[in-house]
């Protein structure tokens, strides 16, 4: 996708409103980029088997499908939004690779389990796991924040990267790669996501620690921090008007595509960032944090 494709689309967003996260990536309008422009796979990750959360859409489809051009069979974990999760599996296969779906609520220990068991079977292994898939709701002050939402928010974009971790663990092995998404807000701090942004804060603070534990095996624990992309989980977070203008805020005026974040995780999971652990990249449309 070149700049002015990216412009383009940007200005062609009307306003819409999903009912439901983490949203449908068929009723969007214009439907995201999920693969850059001239992207040619050069075979880093040949033969790698690779398990994705919230591969479904998004960023997470992105990456399956740009891992799989780079050689990697894939395995897709999403909640339950089963035709997302068909077209994205057709899409990996599309590239010459295998493709699988698991529908699971990974807020549960057993059900993470389950996904690694059931991708090892299917692919015959496991070389890369990326933890991607979360939620946010917006809230005007902390004091609407209830304990229901903030457990949950913590389920989902904390706890189920634990569960994933340890069920991965012993399938994992020297030259293996764990790549985490936070976000910009971890940096920057978001007024109206306290829940959200101290979440994704504890993501950062659990990959410099699990880094440290694993790099003595040769697993290599990094993250990535997008700023705002085009993906589903906007229109099911922010009223019509919100998203019609959602992303012109950054530096570079415009909204992200998951095909220009994906490239990061193709990075990470390669041997292309063999020197690297324990490092977030940042592809944010311009916003200079520390960290």
């Amino acid at each position: 996708m070149t700049t002015s494709d990216a412009d383009a689309s940007e200005k062609q967003r009307p306003p819409q409103h999903q009912p439901r996260q983490p949203g449908i990536e068929a009723e969007m309008e214009p439907r995201p980029v999920t693969v850059p422009e001239n992207y040619a796979g050069s075979g880093k990750l040949d033969g790698r088997r690779a398990l994705i959360t919230g591969g479904d859409s998004g960023i997470g489809r992105a990456v399956a499908v740009l891992f799989a051009r780079e050689g990697a069979d894939v395995s897709i974990v999403y909640l339950d939004e089963h035709d997302d999760a068909e077209e994205a599996v057709s899409m990996v296969e599309a590239e010459g690779r295998q493709g699988v779906s698991i529908a699971c609520d990974i807020r549960e220990e057993d059900n993470c389990q389950t996904a690694v068991s059931r991708t090892v079977d299917a692919l015959g292994g496991l070389d890369v796991l990326i933890n991607h898939a979360g939620e946010q709701h917006p809230r005007n002050s902390i004091a609407d924040i209830t304990a229901h939402q903030l457990q949950r928010t913590f389920e989902t974009n904390v706890f189920s990267m634990f569960y994933l971790v340890k069920a991965a663990l012993p399938h994992l092995s020297e030259g293996s790669a764990i790549v985490n998404t936070t976000s910009v807000t971890a940096y920057q701090g978001n007024p109206t996501f306290i829940d959200y942004t101290a979440s994704n804060g504890a993501i950062v603070a659990f990959t410099r620690g699990l880094s440290n534990e694993l790099v003595e095996k040769g697993i290599r624990v990094n993250a990535v921090a997008p700023g705002p992309v085009w993906t589903p989980l906007i229109p099911a977070t922010f009223p019509a008007d919100a998203v019609e203008s959602f992303g012109e805020g950054t530096p570079m005026g415009r909204v992200g595509q998951p095909g220009e974040i994906a490239t990061s995780y193709v990075f990470l999971a390669s041997e292309d960032s063999a020197f690297m652990s324990g490092q977030v990249l940042h592809p944010n449309g311009g916003s200079v944090v520390n960290g």
